[in-house]
């Protein structure tokens, strides 16, 4: 048996620390599945996919910085990102127009055909990895996992650790 986060779960642990292992456990599970969809069938990998989804959602192409903090992740691996997806054809560096400093980063033609292309099949995976439940069950959880994120914002996020 695969062991996952939730194994190491005993049975005094607290209902919360509970909770976050199964949210996570699942969403690590999606988001292996998925990455291992995109490179079987594409040579590619959800961090890749992000990108172009980033930069799909915003035509006029984003700024190196903003397309690394829409991905969360650092700035040296958006660029290390983009580089790749320029050799392969899917995207266009240009500086920006209104500063000479900054790059601008946007699909290219085959990169649009391209990304169309694996978002099919990453919502087609998607939708199979939460078949399991009812459309009455995913409007709940969805429900419920976003008063979580709203509690975050407001009360966890904003605080300082204390040593």
């Amino acid at each position: 048996r695969t062991l996952d986060p939730e194994t190491r779960l005993q049975g005094d642990d607290h209902e919360a620390l509970r909770l976050w292992l199964r949210v996570f456990t699942c969403a690590r599970t999606v988001e292996r599945t998925v990455d291992q969809m995109l490179k079987r069938e594409f040579d590619s990998s959800l961090a890749r996919f992000d990108v172009l989804a980033q930069l799909e959602r915003t035509p006029d192409g984003l700024r190196m910085g903003e397309l690394s903090e829409r991905t969360l992740t650092t700035n040296g691996n958006a660029t290390w990102l983009v580089a790749a997806l320029e050799r392969d054809g899917f995207v266009r560096r240009r500086v920006a127009p209104d500063d000479g400093r900054a790059v601008l980063v946007r699909l290219t033609p085959a990169g649009r055909r391209h990304f169309a292309t694996m978002a099919r099949r990453h919502e087609a995976l998607i939708v199979r990895c939460f078949a399991g439940l009812s459309a009455e069950e995913r409007r709940a959880v969805h429900s419920l996992l976003g008063s979580v994120k709203d509690h975050l914002k407001q009360h966890v996020t904003s605080e300082r650790p204390t040593a």
